[in-house]
């Protein structure tokens, strides 16, 4: 064991521990981080994160010993040597120590041995339960490489031999195996943020952040400002009888807000204002139930940065900590080595498997741990932390314990998914003093799907929504079908009518029609285009044109993917929408005749299958239109017939559900459900997958019409990514240019030289970008 040196001249010295142990080197002040004080500071920290379940006792223990294997001698010389040299040093793997530890304690207790993974996967992620326990076992018998460590830091803290079982959640249930893994989920979020946490502050010591704003002050400004904003549009002009809706739809939420914790269901026709009532809801409802914060979850980046916005003008304090934090999730910055085996089967013990388990540096610096009273994300991100399985993932689940999490457009939840995602979300409510709401024009039936079929009651905010329908039903429904349907003719014709939108399947499908409407021109003002394949920036840019354009009368083509269909706020007269889901199609009509000072008569939203069009790119949809296209169509009900929608969704269900939440042969997610029994962690979280790689990989485009200053700020950004030494706003300052293309056209792209490596799984786009429709298709 080194010790009682001192050594030479380096850019500064550092003065050798005498013998005490340490957790990490000297930070700033030059002072080491003293085993003890990581230990229990990390133990206190995760206590308090878990004393909202009843968990409070099992983390800290847990976060006391994490890093127990810290205390052997060439793990301890190690470090030392590193620091005081400048020289890495190979150190071996301290996450066995600290779980023999436990798993001994749990002896007493079996139902508690798979929370020995919380420590033994602080730094690499939780392993499969069945890998785990053959790794303890073989401790068990021989526990040679852990008693030198163990032994030493017993010297300094003695009560890490004490051979109690500690306190754990009355309600734990062995024979409830999905309950056990969320439980140990939200443990090792508890104890993985806590050490980082712990951490971070020897490393940049300072004063603690200031606290924002508690739920009822929030909620008060929330209120006291959106009042300011509708006295402020009575001065500019009279309010129509929609605002007046509106504001009824409103009042009726705020006074739901005050019934006690579950699952509530939001659904109102396009335009009836979910987004304020929604979050008013959700904060009187926090402020009342004493909950911590609010976490509204959207499907899609575009609405994030429009709802944010909103709750950004009414929630931010002109000065002070800010109160709404926004956390995209175009790309993973936490992408593994690619040549890491996609096995679940990697122990960690190997500097190997470290080095393949570690991310990038710079992805530490932009991790989030949802430390905000307001949170506007995505749905992506909200089940990554769900069913992550590694630290950076999971390290903001214990933030969702006595929160309301809102569910914005519901319907969009996957259907090959939700047996798992239903069964998580009710550990949520029944467990961790979550209130949720379910928000949507279309909801889903999640009723008959087996997580939620049996005592979990759903209640209305808005108590009668079905007059809401018919009084804000602005179109009239329009069914074209026939050889003679094409992209092209339905293209030509939307053309006639001036101002026209046509929302359609796919990619190729829109630059297609875009290219139909320009015809031998190379632009129009009037003919717009908007798809993923154009970066963040571009798309509000389009956005706000059509805006512009439609206000101002002016002629106005726009082809869409479905992105339009959420939370994007235009108004045209007509629409077309290609064969989909009733659900997309009744989404796009709320684009059509949004503000309803037209007659609905002469609103016409015309639904068509085109013969060279694509279909809806999701596996499920095979059984979403096989049930839809026996109650939707010509001489059938329309897209907002609420009775025949749920008709629809249950059959749609049916189709796929198996008989019990395990069933292998469903095709909800049953068999991840059956992982989530057998603890397997990793298989989890790759089969939880909410991105298809081959649909949804993201890229950076910096486009030739930004101006010099904007180019100059991105592409810095890029460099700072690649030195490896980003600020935490580097990532956002991304958003703006980041666009989705298809897994197997980044690798023709890679070979063809029009795209190189950022960091990570994140590249830069080099090749052509079209000034209208940005990235093009590789194959038209």
């Amino acid at each position: 064991m080194v010790a009682n040196k001192e050594v030479g001249e380096l850019q500064r010295q550092i003065p050798v521990p005498d013998g005490r142990l340490v957790a990490h080197s000297p930070g700033r002040r030059g002072v080491w981080h003293w085993y003890e004080d990581h230990a229990r500071g990390t133990g206190e920290l995760a206590r308090r994160f878990a004393e909202p379940w009843g968990g409070g006792e099992l983390a800290y223990r847990l976060g006391r010993d994490h890093d127990t294997g810290k205390g052997a001698c060439a793990w301890q010389d190690g470090l030392i040597e590193e620091a005081t040299t400048g020289r890495k040093v190979r150190r071996p793997a301290h996450h066995g120590a600290g779980a023999f530890l436990f798993a001994q304690v749990a002896r007493q207790y079996p139902v508690l041995t798979p929370f020995a993974g919380v420590i033994e996967g602080h730094h690499t992620g939780l392993s499969a339960w069945s890998e785990l326990s053959v790794r303890l076992k073989g401790l068990m018998r021989d526990s040679g490489e852990v008693d030198e460590a163990i032994s030493r830091v017993a010297e300094v803290m003695p009560e890490i031999l004490e051979g109690t079982c500690p306190a754990v959640p009355g309600r734990l249930d062995p024979r409830n195996r999905t309950s056990v893994e969320m439980l140990v989920r939200m443990t090792y979020s508890a104890v993985v943020d806590a050490d980082r946490l712990d951490t971070a502050a020897h490393f940049r010591p300072g004063p603690p952040p200031r606290q924002g704003a508690g739920m009822p002050e929030l909620w008060a400004r929330y209120e006291t400002r959106r009042q300011e904003a509708l006295a402020e549009r009575r001065r500019r002009k009279e309010l129509s009888w929609l605002d007046a809706l509106r504001e009824d739809v409103y009042q009726e939420a705020i006074e739901t807000a005050a019934g006690g914790p579950g699952v509530y269901r939001l659904h109102l026709p396009t335009g009836a204002g979910k987004t304020f009532a929604g979050g008013g809801f959700a904060l009187r409802h926090a402020a009342l139930r004493g909950l911590r914060r609010v976490i509204v979850a959207v499907p899609f980046i575009s609405i994030t940065e429009q709802n944010a916005a909103v709750y950004r003008s009414l929630l931010d304090p002109e000065h002070g900590p800010r109160a709404v934090l926004e956390h995209h999730s175009a790309v993973n910055f936490e992408a593994p080595d690619r040549r890491a085996p996609r096995s679940s089967g990697a122990s960690g013990d190997t500097p190997q498997d470290q080095r393949r388990a570690r991310p990038n540096r710079w992805a530490k610096l932009a991790a989030e741990n949802w430390d905000a009273p307001f949170i506007v994300t995505t749905t992506v991100r909200l089940i990554e932390s769900l069913f992550g399985n590694s630290p950076s993932a999971t390290r903001r689940l214990h933030r969702l314990a006595n929160s309301v999490i809102v569910l914005d457009e519901v319907q969009a939840l996957p259907d090959n998914l939700l047996t798992p995602i239903l069964s998580g979300l009710r550990e949520l409510v029944e467990h961790y003093g979550v209130t949720l709401v379910l928000s949507s024009a279309t909801q889903p039936e999640l009723a008959a799907l087996n997580p939620w079929q049996t005592g979990l009651p759903q209640r209305d905010i808005v108590a009668h929504p079905e007059p809401l329908f018919q009084r804000l039903r602005r179109v009239r429904y329009d069914w074209r079908t026939g050889p003679e349907v094409t992209l092209k003719s339905i293209a030509a014709e939307a053309a006639t009518h001036g101002q026209a939108l046509m929302v359609v399947n796919a990619t190729k499908d829109a630059s297609h029609v875009h290219k139909v409407w320009l015809g031998d021109r190379d632009e129009d003002p009037s003919t717009l285009h908007l798809s993923t394949r154009m970066t963040g920036g571009h798309r509000r840019e389009i956005i706000q044109t059509a805006k512009q354009r439609l206000d101002a009368g002016l002629d106005t083509l726009l082809v869409a993917t479905s992105l339009i269909e959420a939370g994007v706020d235009l108004d045209f007269p007509r629409g077309y929408r290609a064969r989909s889901l009733p659900e997309s199609e009744q989404q796009a009509a709320g684009r059509i005749n949004r503000e309803g000072h037209r007659p609905t008569e002469d609103s016409i939203m015309t639904i068509f299958e085109p013969t060279d069009g694509l279909q809806p790119q999701v596996i499920y949809n095979r059984c979403g239109i096989a049930a839809a296209s026996r109650r939707f169509g010509k001489g059938l009900a329309d897209p907002d017939d609420l009775d025949t929608l749920r008709s629809y969704y249950q059959h749609r269900y049916r189709l796929q559900a198996g008989r019990s939440s395990t069933d292998p042969n469903g095709a909800t997610g049953e068999a991840i459900e059956a992982l989530r029994e057998r603890l397997d962690y990793p298989e989890t979280a790759r089969r939880m997958s909410m991105i298809d790689n081959e649909h949804s990989v993201a890229i950076v485009a910096i486009r030739s019409q930004l101006n010099q200053n904007d180019r100059r700020a991105a592409q810095k950004a890029i460099e700072q990514l690649r030195s490896g030494v980003p600020t935490p706003e580097t990532y956002r300052s991304l958003q703006d240019h980041m666009a989705s293309i298809p897994q197997r056209e980044l690798e023709t792209a890679i070979n063809a030289g029009h795209a190189v490596e950022i960091a990570g799984a994140l590249y830069q786009w080099t090749g052509p970008y079209h000034p209208q429709r940005g990235i093009e298709p590789a194959t038209q």
